[in-house]
């Protein structure tokens, strides 16, 4: 059973990684320049692509972040999991 576990919590953290990665490249494209237009001064189609890598580039580091985030805290709930059996013995 823990083997599911286990996988089915690096399964969870690959599935967050990619849907926020495909969230930031799907802003950039949304966003078709305009962010970059207000930021750089670009337009047109320079925009769009300067756009597209600033939200993909974005999504990553986010990704990245938060997927840290969630694979620390499952691991230190993991370590005080297999210390509290220890804190319970009287010996």
């Amino acid at each position: 059973m823990k083997f599911f576990i286990i996988n089915s919590f690096r399964t969870m953290v690959y599935v967050a990684y990619i849907a926020i990665v495909v969230a930031g490249i799907a802003l950039g494209l949304y966003n078709r320049g305009e962010f970059s237009g207000e930021l750089l001064g670009l337009s047109g189609t320079l925009a769009q692509v300067a756009d597209f890598a600033i939200f993909t580039v974005g999504g990553w580091i986010a990704a990245s972040l938060v997927c840290g985030l969630i694979v620390t805290l499952l691991d230190i709930r993991d370590d005080i999991n297999d210390r509290l059996p220890d804190a319970r013995r009287d010996d």
